[in-house]
């Protein structure tokens, strides 16, 4: 008898324990996913908590959040869809801001397109133009910006290839489907180092700032996890994680 009271009281004093230790539900914009791997590395080792990611469309996010996804974190490519979800009533109030800037570039993996890819898009020779989604991707949104910009709008419409979110635009250009793609730069970036390709860096003159916000969401107000990882982000260190992926950071910083 003495011998059950004694594991009924271990197996209710592990039980707090187990709640605590489950993984941190975070869900990224599919930009941010090279960035933020690393950024989970470098937390896991300093800190006693475990990072479960997802990435994707922030669209597509938006919309799985306010149908109740067990997300703790949202790092959104943009600052409306936060907004939105802080409006709703579904943020931590003072929780929301931007933890990176973004840019834009057009990749090609074409050698004989290096040095020459502004000129390839501008005169249109090139077979496809891979964009990602801009009902879903603020990328995408930046991305007809820059075309009407260009006044290339109209006339590259019939040759785009559109990707349901940044990281599949990534892979049309990747697998050969398309001369050109929009993308971020921190897709092309390995901690300072290009990866492959070649790209054009997009003026920020052509399409507004893309501000990424992330936000604690409500369901975990009481998550001391998420909240460290999120005083995580603010610090030295994390920030200059994200500059070398080609962000524009907190302090303005960038590699």
């Amino acid at each position: 008898m003495k011998i059950k009271k004694w594991l009924g009281f271990i197996l209710l004093s592990a039980f707090p324990l187990s709640l605590e230790a489950k993984p941190i539900q975070v869900a990224v914009a599919a930009n941010f996913s090279k960035t933020m791997q690393s950024l989970v590395t470098e937390f896991e080792k300093n800190y006693d908590y475990q990072i479960a990611l997802s990435f994707g469309s922030s669209g597509k996010f938006y919309a799985q959040i306010k149908q109740g996804a067990p997300y703790e974190l949202f790092f959104s490519a943009d600052q409306a869809k936060p907004e939105v979800l802080q409006q709703e009533g579904l943020v931590v109030a003072g929780s929301r801001f931007t933890y990176a800037i973004g840019r834009l570039v057009v990749w090609t993996v074409r050698p004989d397109f290096a040095n020459k890819i502004e000129i390839k898009l501008k005169d249109g020779v090139f077979n496809k133009l891979a964009i990602a989604n801009p009902k879903l991707a603020p990328y995408g949104a930046a991305t007809l910006q820059v075309l009407s910009h260009l006044g290339l709008f109209d006339d590259t419409q019939a040759r785009w290839v559109r990707g349901e979110n940044i990281a599949q635009t990534y892979q049309f250009v990747h697998s050969g489907n398309a001369d050109l793609g929009f993308v971020a730069l921190s897709q092309l970036l390995g901690r300072k180092n290009m990866i492959e390709g070649f790209y054009w860096l997009v003026p920020d003159n052509m399409h507004q700032p893309i501000k990424q916000d992330v936000v604690l969401l409500k369901r975990a107000a009481q998550s001391q996890g998420a909240i460290t990882f999120l005083d995580f982000i603010h610090t030295e260190k994390a920030q200059t994680i994200i500059a070398e992926y080609g962000y524009i950071t907190l302090n303005g910083g960038q590699e």
